[in-house]
């Protein structure tokens, strides 16, 4: 086996594991680069295989960027649908399948200029992004073979990669009808994105069919980095719920809720109130990108207005209204995240949004105040030193006083 170069590991310098784990994240990621690069002849200058499908747009350079169309060599058909299914891998894939299965895509990347939508449509290669199944594609590859991953709090980790000559599509890319309308009618991005989600169109093909450039306008269409595109269809789905929620009546209990995954934990709680949601994050010592005990927090008002754009918040934020509104109330709201060590590497936000959606087929507790139901999280925290009375948001809340309360 070829061994780990000792710079890799920053966090524990190839000396041990530091961190607690019982196995190194950093051997993981080289083992599954070499797993992908062993499938990978040069000299035949070709990468053949199924997009699952995937691509990223990149930001870099922009309105000149970065299109990286990643496919898994050698596999073919469904089987390649593993490689990026995020509804399907919650709860049942580990960090380290993630980990793996998106080090084993190899990442074709050309540079493309932001305003050449209908080249990549006529090609096929955005429509292959938002195929209902995985699409077998070839690639024509020149230059060396970059042997690394890339991780990012918003995108999926992106394999190794490797510059491509020409990207040629082989089988029929399979669109949702609903999409392929969009495609020809010439709509806003906004209601383009509004009309997929409420036909009960999975959030990430949108994503990706935004970050394409196959929604908007047909003169002004254009392509948009994932980074910003993953955003924006939280924010624009977020504020048609949120249009719907916030004139509902409001809930008459108090509810908490928890579910966790890949390190992660959340506790929400729903409280009789106007709506507004209060965002808070622990972070562990040793945790993702944390030396020591980190603690933040955000708040959007009955207005809509928050402290800050967080690309976390605006995933959990879509989770929570879908449930609103799928009972027809309104609430105050707090969200407690606590990141632990064991989530070693950025995998994306999807997790966020998924976890937080599950988050309600578990309810806890019912309690008799906003107070009581503070404790019980606070009881639950698995760092200690953390007192959720202190944290600014939460304290906010409980200073409030309602109206009626003055003419008493």
């Amino acid at each position: 086996m070829r061994k780990i170069p000792a710079e890799l590991c920053v966090r524990c310098k190839g000396t041990k594991f530091l961190c607690g784990l019982s196995s190194c994240p950093i051997t993981e990621r080289f083992r599954a680069v070499v797993n992908a690069t062993s499938r990978i002849s040069l000299d035949k200058g070709v990468v053949d295989g199924s997009t699952p499908p995937s691509a990223v747009v990149g930001e870099k350079g922009y309105p000149r960027v970065s299109l990286s169309f990643n496919l898994a060599p050698g596999v073919v058909g469904d089987q390649a649908r593993v490689y990026e299914d995020p509804v399907n891998w919650w709860g049942k894939a580990t960090i380290y399948d993630i980990i793996n299965y998106r080090s084993s895509l190899i990442s074709n990347f050309s540079s493309i200029q932001v305003t050449d939508v209908w080249k990549l449509y006529e090609r096929e290669l955005s429509l292959a992004v938002v195929s209902e199944r995985p699409v077998q594609s070839e690639s024509k590859i020149s230059g060396k073979l970059e042997a690394k991953l890339r991780f990012d709090g918003y995108v999926l980790p992106r394999g190794p990669s490797v510059k491509a000559e020409e990207i040629r599509v082989v089988e029929n890319p399979k669109v949702p009808r609903m999409l392929e309308k969009l495609i020809q009618d010439d709509v806003k991005a906004t209601e383009g994105v509004v009309s997929l989600y409420e036909s009960g169109q999975d959030i990430y093909r949108i994503i990706d069919a935004l970050s394409l450039g196959l929604l908007g306008t047909r003169k002004g269409r254009k392509l948009v980095p994932t980074r910003w595109a993953i955003t924006a269809v939280d924010s624009i789905v977020g504020k048609e719920l949120y249009d719907r929620v916030v004139s509902l009546p409001a809930i008459n209990e108090v509810l908490v809720f928890y579910q966790g995954y890949l390190g992660n934990h959340f506790h929400v709680i729903l409280y009789p109130s106007s709506y507004s949601i209060s965002w808070v994050e622990i972070w562990h010592q040793m945790a993702l990108w944390s030396n020591e005990l980190v603690i933040t927090d955000l708040q959007e008002d009955y207005w809509g207005n928050y402290d800050t754009l967080d690309g976390g918040y605006m995933a959990a934020r879509t989770s929570v209204l879908e449930y609103l509104n799928s009972i027809s109330r309104s609430a105050g709201v707090v969200i407690v995240r606590e990141i632990t060590k064991d989530y070693f590497a950025p995998l994306g936000n999807w997790h966020i949004r998924e976890t937080v959606k599950r988050a309600f087929q578990n309810r806890i507790a019912k309690t008799s105040s906003l107070g009581e139901a503070l404790d019980l999280v606070q009881s639950r925290l698995k760092e200690k030193r953390v007192n959720l009375r202190e944290i600014r948001t939460i304290r906010k809340i409980l200073s409030q006083r309602k109206i009626d309360e003055f003419f008493q």
